[in-house]
């Protein structure tokens, strides 16, 4: 009220009338107890953090950039993206259904159920991952000859690695499904990337060579140290909701929930990393590293599109286990607005400063411009349905997000085989903006079809039919 009375005061007529409004809407954000508050205090908090990682992520490239030049860097990078993939995938869904099943057992009164669930996702990510990296060691020795040599050591490290990111992106959900989002995110995405700087900056203290094993010995012990810290917390946490009632087990319907979204999340990760993983695959590794570092850059923009999502999604789960469709297509247009815009004005902000922010990199890396405007585009398209996937997978349409994001990895694929061989990096990008747009518009007119609900970021209120179909 300080703020509001002060700013009335100072401020002209005219500035007073757009400024005091948005500063009440603030402070009724932070101090209101309403659900939608809540949620959005969840988003700020959220985005907060993304803001700090993506800072620290920023840095971090720079410096692992300018220490190990083009072709360590990209080599780095490119294996980097194949161990949060793989990882991510080991979870088989359950990182996201652990979300929706949290509220509907809680609902329920089931604790029982609920402290089954915390540990069967766990067990099944970690057992996942670790057949797949041991998977990954037998196709190394049968086919390691076959590979170029400077792969092969930085690849046997990473495999060590997919079992921990599996486990974290568990813990990730856990913590978001119960609201905690200090928890969820601050591991993952502040303490994991300054512990990887931390190891670096000791592996140059030491004298050690600066290339990509070095670096994957950083991300090894780095990511091993946070999965486990973030383990012990979550547990001392979770032992204070009391419930000592016996575990038990609804492993067949949680994994028939769990498996298509594990398509869900499978392909729109593909989607969102598939373009550095195949431009590994066709370039080498010096104009791996530029495209990387570019990608890096304009990826500001998705931390708005991620802490909205990190917050939507639980609020989600709750307002549909309460049947308030209007309420759902309320909520569903805000989260929209909250994601555009800010991704708008930060976008445009980053593309401005682009030049100097790659030159950052070192000097090669500024040949990357161009890639970060063609990949704003596609970025700026996703943020205009806002977390559309996330109130799919809430209200149980998992299986028609499955068919969206098939039928884009699909045109993706095509596009990257067309693209990168005629274009190199700038087909790329190209191949990458193209197909976030037909994702983008096919997660419209899903939304739209079954929810009833029209989740674009110039309508001008929220438009809600009959319900979902």
């Amino acid at each position: 009220m300080a703020v509001i009375e002060t700013a009335e005061k100072l401020l002209p007529p005219g500035l007073r009338a757009r400024i005091v409004p948005l500063i009440a809407k603030i402070g009724t954000a932070l101090t209101n107890n309403s659900e939608t508050a809540k949620a959005q205090r969840q988003a700020l908090t959220a985005f907060a953090i993304r803001i700090a990682s993506a800072a620290i992520a920023f840095l971090s490239q720079i410096a692992l950039a300018r220490l190990m030049g083009e072709f360590e860097y990209g080599l780095y990078a490119f294996v980097w993206v194949i161990v949060i993939l793989t990882g991510n995938l080991s979870c088989l869904g359950f990182h996201t259904s652990i979300i929706r099943f949290y509220h509907q057992h809680l609902a329920s009164g089931e604790t029982a159920i609920l402290r089954g669930l915390n540990v069967a996702s766990c067990l099944v990510a970690f057992l996942t991952a670790t057949l797949v990296g041991t998977l990954g060691f037998a196709f190394l020795a049968v086919f390691g000859n076959d590979i170029a040599s400077y792969y092969l050591v930085p690849i046997g490290i990473a495999l060590f690695i997919i079992p921990m990111i599996a486990l974290g992106d568990i813990l990730d959900g856990m913590a978001r499904a119960r609201g905690w989002t200090v928890s969820a995110l601050a591991p993952t995405f502040i303490l994991r990337p300054i512990l990887i700087l931390v190891f670096m900056a000791t592996a140059e203290f030491i004298d050690a060579p600066h290339d990509a094993t070095t670096a994957m010995g950083a991300a090894l012990a780095a990511t091993y140290v946070t999965t486990l810290a973030h383990l012990v917390q979550l547990a001392a946490l979770i032992r204070k909701e009391k419930s000592e009632a016996p575990r038990q087990y609804q492993l067949g319907t949680w994994m028939r929930y769990s498996l298509p979204l594990f398509l869900v999340d499978g392909i729109s990760f593909l989607l969102t990393n598939a373009d550095v993983v195949v431009v590994g695959l066709y370039l080498p590794p010096d104009q791996v590293g530029i495209y990387f570092a570019a990608a890096k850059t304009i990826v500001l923009v998705q931390f708005v599109y991620f802490s909205v999502k990190a917050a939507a999604a639980p609020r989600f789960s709750a307002i549909i286990a309460a049947a308030d469709h209007d309420a759902l297509a309320d909520f569903a247009a805000r989260s929209t607005r909250w994601t555009f815009w800010p991704s708008l004005i930060i976008g445009l902000c980053a593309l401005a400063a682009g030049d100097l922010l790659l030159s950052l990199f070192g000097p090669n890396f500024t040949d990357g411009y161009g890639l970060m405007a063609i990949l704003f585009a596609g970025i700026l398209a996703k943020a205009s349905v806002g977390p559309a996937e996330v109130l799919l997978t809430m209200a149980g349409h998992q299986k028609l997000c499955v068919g969206v994001y098939a039928a884009t990895l699909i045109a993706a694929v095509i596009l990257y085989s067309v693209m990168i061989p005629l274009f190199g990096l700038t087909g790329a990008a190209v191949a990458a903006a193209t197909a976030i747009m037909i994702e983008s518009l096919l997660l419209h007119l899903t939304v739209r079809r079954t929810l009833g609900i029209t989740l674009f970021a110039f309508a001008r209120k929220p438009l809600a039919g009959l319900g979902a179909n």
